[in-house]
């Protein structure tokens, strides 16, 4: 059962600071430190204080970027910066944006307190592999702030007139808390709503509690640290409550068919790589695509958008510019017996078991430490980086289908890091959930 609670979550008072645009931000991830320096020039209650610190050289056990994440959330309360909800509320957040293709769509989610179980339970599904470090950094945060900051966005099997419909006269009825255009991602409206009536927050719990098979979209190391921090708070407290917080994390649930749902591709760049130039990686290639050299950018993005699923196929820019498209499906079989039909046949699956290793002779330990690849969601920086000779060859990608990711999920098929970019993100700093042992729900 997919157990879903309200809560009584932390934000931002606008009273005390003003345009929430200042202090909102992308998820912790995606702060880099060009951003992040933005983000603090922005506003001394920016959110990427507490959820993406600034490391000094003096830093201790003492001081660190958690203890100072502490620090902010402790001062802002007593401030009023931050404030707490008096009653429990689920939370909704609606997000119009641009395709890249020039679409207009808007996506709704909404976000809750959400039962934490093992991926052997069957209720909660990952789709990609994750990393030790990010995992550790987040637990160590958690464990200083006892809250829980970012959202992990999740899909769940819904049709249209399941949640969605319950919330909407709702949000008919009510003017959004929050509306703002280009809060974070350009081009992105950003709506936001309290719902705090019984009745319909009821409705949908009970419409959630028989889901099964919901699959994380971004957030694979926040659902894992929350896990491993409710494992950590259970061996302090056996004698806790069903309802303890720590028992719980904050999600943002995301219909699986909800129209506004889109994975763009992750593209990438071959860079410091000698082995060999563009035109004999065009002829290795052939053992097991055909290559089909092409006039242009267009024609090239013209023909990748023809593939089927059967026959994946990338693009190649290395000055000039070329579709390769896969052969045989069945050299994938033949090579990775082992793996589920539907992996093998992943695009990223089959440029990197293929291209990447076979051909171009990069294995997946160099890959992992990224010592000749970049990911880049906007082609655009990867074409001038071949140009200027910083790099060797952009592969262009088409996106991974939602029917690809539930197929993955089902067969119990990790895919590679780098598979699905959900866009929008789920911005940070409209609400958080605090986990401390004394929290319940």
């Amino acid at each position: 059962m997919a157990i879903v609670r309200p809560f009584r979550g932390l934000r931002y008072n606008v009273e005390k600071v003003g345009d929430l645009s200042k202090v909102i931000t992308q998820p912790y991830d995606r702060i880099h430190e060009p951003q992040q320096a933005r983000y603090y020039e922005l506003s001394p209650y920016n959110f990427a204080r507490i959820i993406r610190g600034k490391q000094t050289p003096a830093d201790s056990d003492a001081d660190n970027v958690y203890t100072r994440a502490r620090c902010y959330a402790q001062t802002w309360l007593a401030e009023g910066v931050l404030t707490r909800e008096e009653r429990p509320a689920l939370y909704v957040l609606e997000q119009t944006y641009t395709t890249p293709t020039g679409e207009t769509r808007t996506r709704q989610g909404f976000s809750a307190a959400l039962q934490l179980t093992r991926f052997d339970e069957g209720v909660i599904l990952p789709h990609e592999r994750t990393l030790s470090g990010p995992k550790v950094d987040r637990l160590n945060l958690t464990r200083v702030t006892e809250t829980a900051w970012g959202h992990i966005f999740i899909l769940y099997p819904d049709d249209e007139n399941g949640v969605n419909g319950i919330l909407r006269p709702y949000l008919e009825a009510h003017p959004p808390l929050v509306t703002r255009e280009q809060v974070v991602e350009s081009d992105v409206e950003q709506r936001f709503w309290v719902v705090d009536d019984p009745q319909v927050i009821d409705a949908i719990v009970k419409e959630m509690a028989p889901k099964r098979n919901l699959i994380i979209a971004d957030g694979h190391h926040r659902y894992e640290t929350a896990l491993n921090f409710r494992d950590e708070m259970w061996r302090k407290y056996p004698d806790a409550p069903a309802n303890a917080a720590f028992n719980y994390t904050m999600v943002t649930l995301v219909s699986m068919s909800d129209p506004g749902l889109v994975i763009l591709p992750t593209h990438r760049l071959i860079h410091s790589y000698g082995q060999m130039g563009g035109p004999e990686a065009r002829e290795r290639a052939r053992d097991y695509f055909e290559v089909t050299t092409v006039a242009d950018r267009g024609a090239m993005e013209r023909a990748l958008a023809e593939a089927t699923p059967d026959h994946p196929r990338f693009g190649f820019y290395d000055g000039a510019y070329a579709v390769l498209e896969l052969r045989d499906p069945g050299v994938l079989e033949r090579l990775l017996p082992d793996r589920a039909p539907d992996w093998r046949l992943l695009d990223v699956t089959v440029l990197h078991e293929l291209f990447i290793e076979r051909v171009l002779g990069i294995d997946k330990a160099a890959v992992e430490r990224k010592e000749n690849i970049n990911y880049l969601r906007d082609p655009g920086p990867g074409y001038e980086a071949v140009d200027r000779g910083e790099a060797q060859f952009l592969l262009l990608m088409n996106p991974t289908r939602i029917e690809q990711v539930r197929a993955c999920t089902a067969a119990s098929e990790r895919m590679p890091q780098k598979s699905t970019d959900f866009y929008p993100k789920v911005i940070s700093g409209l609400v958080a959930l605090p986990v401390g042992p004394e929290e319940r729900l």
